[in-house]
């Protein structure tokens, strides 16, 4: 089997982590609806266009509700309903998705607690699925804890999305210079991605805006003295990579950009020598934080970073907002950024790490240079 492929022992060790956490909980059934929740426990990738559901219930039984029959299913049960109409589609979806899992759950117990996504779950389900004494529980929170940790095809896709990036930043740097339209670069760089990934992408990424901290590529030319921040977030199946560069435009960074650099680049020592298991995001933060305030101080003032995998932002945070503690087996980016008028506008980096036993491993290991 190709490890990019659905995995269904993968898929079938999530349903398992799902319900324990279920019987924990003292919960029947969980209905699952959001489309990235559907794929990491069952298997197949549908695209926003369409609806899917998901059902698991106490006994480990799963049943998906899906536009169409899938070739590699991790469901006991696979229904499905009809998404479109001599090749229209329907605007209706979620309500027929939901009629034809109604269906299948009827000749089931009347359930007391039913877990769903809070963001999601509608009044007809709520209706047709919840007795007078059932009761709702929100375990959307549940999910994204349990997401955190990547089991061994989401590492594999993740892997690939990061070299879809690998693959553009060579592409940026064979064809960046002045004059250059920052809408040629996004699209050279989006076929980069695609001839790495052999297939669409099923996400674009962030910033492509030459001579700014961020932003989408805008028909402008690339002037001499900038730099190029290129931000870049394409997804593979569903799974987000996320990492960033910056490049002289004209290939002679200033000593003030090197400086810079120079500073920037001296995050990531810091990050592998303190991340492990057990590890606070806040700490981390704050080392950074001193390190580049020796240099600019107070110049530095976004998230240090955040986990990546269904979701460009995942967690571990690295935010003051949060306290997060990071876990063996979760994939996050690092981005320290510095920016000033002078530096036209400045220079962020970022990388993807994979969090191990005692320690991390890079999984963006390309060139970081100007």
């Amino acid at each position: 089997m190709n490890e990019l492929d659905i995995n269904v022992e993968c898929c079938r060790a999530r349903q398992r982590r799902l319900l324990a956490e279920m019987r924990q909980k003292n919960l029947d059934w969980i209905v699952l609806q959001k489309t990235e929740h559907v794929q990491w426990l069952t298997g197949p990738r549908f695209a926003w266009l369409v609806e899917a559901a998901a059902v698991l219930d106490c006994d480990g039984r799963s049943t998906l509700v899906a536009p169409r029959q899938e070739p590699v299913v991790a469901a006991d049960e696979l229904l499905t309903y009809e998404a479109a109409r001599y090749s229209t589609l329907r605007n209706d979806q979620r309500q027929a998705c939901s009629e034809v899992l109604v269906k299948a759950l009827a000749g089931k117990p009347k359930p007391r607690r039913i877990g769903v996504e809070g963001s999601t779950f509608g009044p007809y389900l709520a209706a047709q699925l919840a007795g007078e004494t059932t009761e709702l529980i929100d375990i959307e929170p549940d999910i994204y804890r349990l997401r955190r940790f990547k089991h061994a095809d989401e590492l594999a896709r993740l892997k690939k999305a990061i070299a879809g990036t690998g693959r553009m930043y060579a592409r940026a740097r064979e064809i960046i210079e002045p004059g250059i339209n920052e809408l040629t670069v996004f699209s050279e760089l989006q076929a980069a991605a695609v001839a790495e990934f052999g297939e669409m992408l099923t996400g674009t990424g962030n910033d492509y805006a030459c001579g700014e901290k961020g932003g989408p590529p805008r028909d402008r030319a690339a002037q001499d003295g900038e730099l190029y921040i290129l931000d870049l977030g394409p997804a593979f199946r569903g799974y987000f990579a996320d990492n960033c560069r910056a490049i002289a435009v004209n290939r002679r960074p200033t000593d003030a950009q090197q400086r810079a650099w120079r500073q920037l680049a001296g995050v990531f020592p810091i990050v592998e020598r303190m991340v492990k298991p057990g590890a606070r995001c806040r700490e981390l933060l704050h080392e950074v934080q001193a390190h580049l305030d020796e240099y600019l101080p107070g110049n530095f003032n976004h998230h240090l970073g955040h986990g990546i995998g269904l979701f460009p932002h995942e967690a571990p945070h690295l935010n003051p907002n949060w306290d997060d503690v990071f876990q063996e087996g979760e994939v996050f980016t690092v981005e320290p950024g510095l920016y000033t008028p002078e530096m036209r506008a400045g220079i962020r980096l970022e990388n993807d790490y994979l969090v191990t036993a005692s320690g991390v491993e890079l999984l963006s290991d390309f060139p970081l240079e100007l």
